[in-house]
């Protein structure tokens, strides 16, 4: 597949500060990248090189094998997807949607039947006539949608554009997203600060740090497979246990427990901590029978969140251990009750020490 997008080796430095440094990577054709990160990790700025706003002081940029060094946003073909919509308020929908064909000259007798499809494509037809204040947060960020897509942009830019919606639309949206993606074919990169969202949206994540790309790959391996505690922890929640590799498959804990965990020569150092996602672990009743990779502790609170539950387990050590259970479950566990934490080696990740 070919690329759509080549970023090499660009540095942006704003005063002392490197907000991009030394970044390279490659987008394919119609493929979804999310760029995830906290604030200040340099994703936002990668965004405003690529659509030009943004000018690097090293490196290059192509888009669809054409050089992007001295063309100005206008000159580059990118759609653009903001936050807060940023609609035209004294336009009409179509109007709106319109604007970016206009401006580059299409006749009106494209425009029209180019805004109509847009209209259908993110499910507000016979929206048209109607003015932007005339419409929710949701249905006004679809017209930001369909007016960045109108233009059959080359790579499309969007720039935390759930975030400004609340959580049950936000999650509608984002798998309407997914799908007008998937149905014209567009290449684009998605901003976010949101592991969920980039998880569903994206092909593949690259999660960044400091101005640099921490990891990428696709949303199951940097989940399941995090190569530091920043990418765990920032991928979701994680429990963890300091301690060393005693084997290939035998990681000891400071507080001389024993853990197995599959054969692996990854960390190679013997000093590593382990990741323990809160899903991956088991609740038993304190009457089973001690075996490998089992914990005793006490539950301490029992948190409710819909269709899940939290439940924080106090081990004999004194640290605090996060487990989620689906609702499905039967036993009613309860604060103070005693309990085995049982988990598979698989659901062991060793990372190094040093990789925060």
């Amino acid at each position: 597949m070919a690329n759509s997008l080549a970023f090499r080796a660009v540095t942006k430095r704003f005063g002392s500060v490197v907000a991009v440094n030394n970044v390279s990577f490659d987008i394919a054709s119609g493929e979804t990248v999310a760029l995830l990160g906290p604030s200040g990790c340099g994703k936002t700025t990668i965004l405003r090189v690529i659509a030009g706003f943004e000018t690097p002081d090293a490196g290059s940029l192509q888009i669809g094998g054409v050089e992007m060094a001295g063309r100005r946003p206008y000159e580059r073909n990118v759609g653009l997807l903001f936050q807060h919509y940023a609609l035209f308020p004294h336009m009409t929908v179509a109007q709106n949607v319109g604007y970016g064909l206009r401006y580059r000259g299409l006749p009106r007798s494209e425009i029209g039947p180019r805004v109509s499809e847009m209209l259908e494509l993110v499910k507000l037809p016979g929206h048209g006539g109607r003015y932007p204040n005339q419409l929710s947060g949701g249905q006004q960020q679809r017209i930001a949608l369909a007016r960045a897509l109108a233009t059959q942009p080359s790579i499309l830019l969007l720039d935390e554009p759930l975030s400004a919606l609340d959580v049950k639309l936000r999650q509608e949206l984002r798998a309407e997203l997914k799908d007008v993606l998937a149905t014209v074919g567009s290449t684009a990169i998605v901003v976010t600060h949101d592991h969920e969202e980039a998880m569903s949206l994206g092909h593949r994540v690259f999660v960044m740090n400091q101005g640099r790309i921490a990891q990428s790959g696709t949303p199951d391996d940097i989940y399941v497979r995090p190569t530091s505690r920043f990418v765990a922890d920032f991928m979701g929640h994680a429990n963890w246990f300091t301690g060393r590799r005693t084997g290939p498959s035998e990681y000891a804990t400071d507080c001389g427990r024993i853990l197995n965990v599959v054969p692996c020569t990854q960390p190679s150092a013997e000093q590593c901590d382990l990741c323990l996602r809160p899903e991956s672990i088991d609740l038993l009743p304190a009457t089973i029978e001690a075996g490998p990779n089992r914990l005793f502790g006490h539950v301490a609170d029992v948190i409710l969140t819909g269709a899940s539950r939290q439940l924080i387990v106090t081990l004999e050590d004194g640290r605090s251990i996060l487990v989620l259970q689906q609702n499905r479950t039967q036993l009613p566990w309860t604060p103070g009750q005693g309990v085995v934490l049982g988990f598979p080696p698989e659901a062991c990740v060793l990372v190094p020490r040093d990789s925060s």
